[in-house]
Order: C-alpha cells, then structure tokens, then sequence
C-alpha cells in the first residue's frame, strides 16, 4: 500500500464534525495504520460485493495505546473502542418492515448513500468479556463481538482470526447475505477519550 487512497475511503456520519486521524506509518518495522482519537469518531472503509460461501475468514493484527475507562458496549454513553473491524453486509429489504424501509430511504436521499444492513463489529472493549456476542446499544441491526477485552494486553500487537460466516450466523441466526464493505475505525466521541490504535495485515481468505 503506498497511500491510504488505495482501495480505502473515509466512513464518516452525519452531525459529527470531529474526525478520528489515520496515517500510514512504520510501526515495529512493518507498515501499518495509525488511527489517532481525540473525542472524535470516523473510519476507513474498503467497499466490496462478496458473498461468502461456508466459511470465509477475516485475519488481521492490532495494537491499542489504552482502552476507555468509561467504554461499556451495553451504554450508549459507552459505546467507543479503541479499536474495530466493522463487517457490513447488503441489506435485505425483503426481510425489512415498511417503516425501516422508508426511513432508509429518506436517509438515502438527503445522504446519496445506499445504507448497508446488518453488521458485525469486532471490538477490542473495555468491560465486554472477551468471545461476548451483544445487540449494539444503538440498534440490534449491528451485533458487536468482543475479540480482545480490558487493559491487560494494551501496547503489545494481537493477531486475530474470525470466521465471518460462523459468527454471522450465530449473530443474526441465519447464513450471511454479500459483504458490502469492510471498516476500521478508532472512535471516542461518546466517551470524549483519547486513543491511538494500530491496523496491520487485514486479509479475507477461505477456511
């Protein structure tokens, strides 16, 4: 990768002026992402079409400087990490209710954005135990699972390794619909915290 345009764009949400810092910098002698947050929220995200077949797995390694004293994945007020991978599948308007239907469609048109439908958020979480599946405090369409929890590990890489189509179906109970993009994101505009975080050697590959 020689720039962060390659194959990445900014996630960025509405009414949130504040935006997470992320730069590509040799950490440990590899390249990597840095993602600086300072009472701010905003991802990068690689968009995709994929659907997945039995299993499909996501591999990366990450390092946090802290996590946040005050993060709780079951609050609202809580709801920061300093770091996670967000997996967002294609939205399904057959198994959607009118009312949701219209609303994303509004959204869609003050935004010009189709809106994927569920995700799955791998966290690294403060008080969430680690292998936890929960419902995200702000809608039940995002399932956020805890793959590294608490302090113990901070300052020191952690590789990770999920099978996407495993987790979704134990999230949503059913088999996943296409992967239409995948995030990261270093986030603390709920908490006002500051974190830095580091994303290395993110691959999709079958089991």
């Amino acid at each position: 990768m020689s720039s962060l345009n390659d194959g990445w764009e900014a996630l960025e949400f509405p009414k949130l002026d504040r935006h997470t810092r992320y730069d590509l910098v040799q950490e440990d002698g590899q390249q990597v992402v840095r993602a600086t947050a300072d009472n701010s929220a905003s991802g990068l995200i690689s968009r995709l079409s994929l659907a997945p077949r039995d299993s499909l797995m996501l591999r990366w390694r990450w390092k946090v400087s802290r996590v946040f004293e005050d993060g709780d994945a079951r609050q609202k007020s809580g709801d920061d990490y300093p770091a996670r991978i967000y997996v967002a599948f294609k939205f399904q308007p057959d198994k959607a209710g009118f009312f949701e239907r219209a609303k994303r469609k509004a959204v869609e048109v003050l935004f010009g954005e189709t809106l994927p439908g569920n995700a799955l958020n791998y966290i690294w979480a403060n008080r969430l135990p680690e292998g936890e599946f929960i419902a995200n405090a702000y809608t039940d369409k995002t399932v956020m699972v805890a793959v590294n929890s608490g302090p113990q590990d901070t300052g020191q890489w952690q590789t990770v390794e999920r099978d996407i189509v495993a987790d979704y179906r134990q999230a949503f109970g059913e088999s996943p619909p296409p992967i239409v993009g995948i995030a990261i994101m270093t986030d603390s505009d709920n908490t006002g915290a500051t974190a830095t975080a580091w994303y290395g050697d993110l691959t999709l590959h079958d089991r």
